[in-house]
């Protein structure tokens, strides 16, 4: 299927049947006004702005990745400029749908701290499986930024204009930040399943013998085994264990290679390649960092 590339807000307007936005640069949508093509019932977009959706009942689905958002419950996503999303409406569903669509074009931001600081909010790479769900309280303080920003850029533009809705798109990404990290606490069962899984993973690969590539591990290698981002596993770590993915990998390299040099006869440099490294140097160099000894030293203590 044909992939639509929206450049602007105005395009997306435009492409949606809704009025002309009030400022080229960012617009709040009300998704009840939001128009479905007539002659098709699925569309592949790339969107070259920020969007953040409040919405449920909408009676569509939108994939992003390999991974799904079902509205049927209100909750928050969060696309990038330039990633790929189908969207698939439900022919019978009855449901017009509600919430709101804030558009940011990245020019915008231009000239302001938050146009380099948004690529720090990793909840823009999550997977969409990790939509963000929100309480009662919760939504009705994100529906409030929302209104400010409607307001701000409804009212003769100045030059006062674009700091105070930056400034609120900045509360609302940091209200958002809170939010995902409490998300990450109440669903302890889910998390500690995902940390078990790492482990697990881990073991697995290093004992593997017969793997078809001798390759260092990479941390995007262990959350595409999880199903889920590699910015978001490394966050779930860190909360839950003080330590990020790569991390884990490194302990899990230091333990197999203590293993390795006390009791096998393999040279350091057999011992590099078999765990990944292609050059002896920077396993030397990681190992000492770790352990504040060569290899050749931790070895020469079973000697």
């Amino acid at each position: 299927m044909e992939v639509i590339r929206i450049k602007s807000i105005t395009d997306y307007h435009r492409f949606r049947g809704l009025p002309k936005p009030e400022h080229p640069l960012i617009s709040l949508v009300d998704y009840a006004q939001v128009k479905f093509p007539d002659d098709q019932n699925t569309v592949n977009i790339v969107m070259d702005f920020y969007s953040i959706a409040l919405k449920r009942d909408i009676g569509a689905k939108l994939y992003y990745g390999q991974q799904v958002y079902d509205f049927d419950e209100g909750i928050m996503s969060f696309i990038a400029p330039g990633q790929v999303l189908r969207l698939e409406q439900d022919p019978d569903s009855l449901h017009k749908g509600a919430g709101y669509l804030l558009q940011i074009h990245p020019d915008f931001l231009w000239n302001s701290a938050l146009a380099k600081n948004i690529k720090s909010y990793t909840f823009f790479d999550y997977s969409i499986n990790e939509a963000l769900f929100l309480s009662e309280k919760e939504e009705n303080i994100i529906l409030n930024i929302f209104e400010n920003i409607r307001e701000e850029y409804h009212i003769n533009i100045d030059r006062f204009t674009q700091d105070l809705i930056i400034a609120q798109i900045e509360l609302l990404l940091k209200y958002c930040d809170r939010y995902y990290n409490r998300q990450f606490l109440t669903r302890k069962i889910s998390s500690h399943q995902i940390l078990s899984k790492v482990e697990e993973f881990l073991n697995n690969y290093f004992h593997d013998k017969n793997r078809d590539e001798i390759n260092l591990l990479s941390v995007q290698t262990v959350a595409d085994n999880m199903n889920v981002s590699s910015d978001y596993l490394s966050n779930l770590l860190k909360l839950h264990t003080g330590q990020n993915t790569q991390q884990h990998i490194h302990n899990k390299l230091i333990e197999k290679a203590k293993e390795k040099l006390s009791t096998t006869s393999l040279s350091i440099s057999e011992i590099a390649y078999e765990l990944g490294f292609e050059h002896l140097q920077s396993f030397s160099k990681l190992f000492k960092n770790k352990t504040n000894e060569t290899p050749l030293q931790f070895r020469a203590k079973f000697n």
